[in-house]
């Protein structure tokens, strides 16, 4: 097949690089013209400069395929590419977009005759060789249609259809909130190991634990990983930066009256991660002096 690749980041770049591997012709756009030419040169993409000449590359019915930033960027290339793409033609938002956003989108395209899909797709860095797991949502005509590159991307039996417009980017918002709380039980077990009167490794420990152990996972070999390089993280400082699925996962569980303690308090943790000094465990340290006159250290300590 025949696709337009829009947004050559990370995960856009190493897509198309899969998709060309897998013997599709991709035409490629990225805000920095260099990126696309690198495609080009190294991997057989067909570069282009702006929206415009990526639309006439294609032939009708076009599919495109956006790996932008959620939210206002990738509203400005929706916006941008409407007046350019045909009737029959299907965009596809691969971004991490809230799965509402997804919808306004498929009816916003539905009236000029353009089909819409949203898909969340999950693999990161590692997509390139392992697949990515690709999360879908639309009508299931158009998934049928694009089937064949979801085949290319994904590893086997790593795609499915979630459901109509916003169900696929619904699906990884809750994945995402999910690998909150997984990422944060491992951090908090290792802080414990780290900490204790045992001079542990904290490598050799992680790889253990992934031969055959319940607590066994990726992101358990990412650890081990990470363990290898510094074992005491030495070179990292603790602040976390959070993509928006994980407060997105939590509204959603306080509008379905869902509870999800464990993925809300990994989301606040990451929040307390950006704090230098806390004013509210300031407050908490003044409370404690004020009504039992317990010790407290001054910020010049």
């Amino acid at each position: 097949m025949e696709l337009g690749m829009i947004g050559l980041g990370r995960m856009g770049a190493n897509m198309s690089i899969r998709l060309l591997r897998g013997g599709h012709r991709v035409v490629v756009y990225n805000r920095e013209v260099a990126k696309a030419q690198e495609l080009a040169a190294q991997h057989g993409a067909v570069a282009t400069q702006n929206l415009a000449e990526l639309v006439a590359a294609l032939k009708p019915p076009r599919i495109v395929w956006l790996m932008l930033p959620a939210g206002a960027v990738t509203d400005e290339h929706i916006t941008l590419l409407t007046p350019l793409l045909s009737q029959g033609d299907l965009l596809i938002d691969g971004a991490n977009n809230n799965y509402k956003a997804s919808i306004a989108h498929g009816e916003q395209l539905a009236a000029h005759g353009i089909k819409f899909m949203d898909a969340g797709v999950s693999g990161g860095i590692w997509g390139l060789e392992l697949g990515y797991c690709t999360m879908v949502g639309g009508d299931t005509e158009n998934f049928a249609q694009i089937e064949p590159i979801l085949q290319t991307l994904a590893p086997p039996e790593g795609y499915l259809h979630c459901g109509p417009w916003g169900a696929g980017h619904f699906v990884k918002m809750i994945h995402n909130g999910i690998e909150y709380g997984m990422m944060q039980a491992y951090a908090e077990g290792f802080e414990i190991l780290a900490a204790s009167r045992y001079d542990v490794d904290l490598q050799q420990i992680s790889h253990l634990w992934n031969q055959g152990s319940v607590v066994r996972s990726w992101l358990l070999e990412l650890a081990e990983r990470a363990f290898a390089a510094d074992q005491d993280l030495t070179n990292l400082r603790g602040y976390v930066e959070d993509s928006g699925e994980g407060r997105w996962t939590v509204q959603e569980a306080i509008d379905l009256d869902v509870p999800a303690p464990v993925i809300t308090l990994a989301l606040q943790t990451r929040l307390r991660s950006r704090q230098d000094d806390s004013f509210g465990a300031k407050v908490l340290a003044a409370l404690r002096q004020q009504f039992g006159g317990h010790a407290v250290h001054k910020a010049e300590e």
